[in-house]
């Protein structure tokens, strides 16, 4: 007798486990434990902010919002892939919202498409915005 296979989930345990605590991806989770064991408030996609794309408005909501010692605050984005979209949209925040701090966190240095010889920290740097790799620098957080 022969046994039915099992269907399979495309969601993977550590998304399923991330999703279950509220967040999007086990990147998310992962930086959230990471802000709980530093201490720091973890204030995760708490605001929106308003931006215009060419044409019609729009709204984005950034994943996390980290307070600093002198009162103000910078916000940090967690990214698995950082498609064409989303770089798009962060160039038109930054400049819509030039006094706006938006850094980045990405679970690798992946080249922006198949065959581009640009990776993330690249267009980063080119653009001005801050970056890490994997989890939220201590240098960050004790600002």
């Amino acid at each position: 007798m022969r046994m039915a296979k099992r269907p399979r989930t495309t969601t993977s345990k550590v998304r399923r486990d991330a999703i279950k605590h509220g967040y999007r991806s086990g990147l998310e989770h992962t930086i959230s434990q990471q802000l709980e064991k530093a201490g720091v408030p973890v204030i995760y996609e708490q605001e929106k902010l308003a931006y215009v794309w060419p044409s019609r408005p729009s709204t984005y909501t950034p994943d996390w919002k980290l307070l600093t010692k002198d009162g103000s605050y910078f916000y940090v984005e967690s990214k698995g892939r950082f498609l064409t979209q989303e770089r798009q949209k962060h160039l038109l925040l930054k400049e819509q919202h030039p006094d706006i701090n938006i850094r980045f966190v990405f679970s690798s240095n992946q080249k922006l498409y198949k065959g581009s010889k640009t990776t993330y920290s690249m267009w980063c740097e080119k653009h001005g915005f801050q970056y890490a790799f994997k989890t939220i620098p201590d240098a960050w957080l004790e600002e």
